[in-house]
């Protein structure tokens, strides 16, 4: 029977953060038809470099990757990017690239590692958070669109499904705090990880986002 395999870091791995609601790996496994399996091995606080070794000793009947990492590579880089003084604009760019590029290889390599077992990878992008500080938020989805320029080009380079976060968790109640997602937040994910196994879907669209959105809900 099918096996899912998360891989990455709290956007599945978020129990701690909506307890005693359940997590993203517990709505999947409530989601997916009778007989299907799902296995957490994303770990909260992982980087890029990390999810290489989950994927060790993976089971022997897992059918199915599902990759969301890069929002810890990021946080760990924002605070040198916004403390570093630049004399003209174009320096700032020029700051961001040389991140991005550093990202880019080693999320290319960890692509390549999940490839190489030969099951087939749905990759997330970064989501933008939902940060108070709204100027912050403002950098944070101009540094979110860099990095996942690189995870989208690459899922289109590997012909691989790719689902855009952005869309999927777009308003405040998505999230349990600045950066993790909340029960509602989850299940929205859970439901774009189903319908792309499922469905083949390439990206991120109108039924993986939310169709809930009013007028009167904060987006993010």
């Amino acid at each position: 029977m099918p096996h899912i395999i998360l891989l990455g870091d709290s956007i599945f791995d978020n129990l701690k953060y909506v307890q005693p609601e359940p997590d993203v790996a517990t709505q999947l496994r409530q989601t997916v038809p009778a007989g299907w399996k799902v296995t957490l091995r994303a770990i909260d606080g992982a980087v890029t470099n990390d999810v290489i070794s989950q994927l060790a000793d993976l089971p022997t009947d897992a059918t199915h990757l599902v990759l969301s990492v890069g929002g810890n590579d990021l946080l760990g880089c924002a605070g040198d990017l916004l403390r570093t003084p630049v004399t003209v604009s174009s320096e700032a760019f020029l700051l961001l690239a040389r991140v991005v590029g550093v990202f880019e290889s080693m999320y290319r390599r960890l692509v390549e590692a999940c490839l190489q077992t030969g099951l087939p990878l749905v990759v997330c992008t970064i989501y933008n958070g939902n940060f108070a500080d709204q100027e912050f938020q403002a950098m944070a989805r101009v540094a979110v669109a860099a990095f996942n320029d690189a995870i989208l080009r690459l899922s289109v380079e590997q012909v691989l499904r790719a689902i855009d976060l952005r869309l999927v968790c777009a308003l405040a109640e998505d999230y349990a705090n600045p950066i993790e997602p909340s029960a509602i937040g989850g299940k929205k994910i859970v439901s774009a990880i189903w319908q792309t196994i499922s469905s083949g879907k390439r990206q991120g669209s109108k039924t993986q986002g939310s169709k809930s959105t009013t007028r009167s809900r904060k987006r993010v």
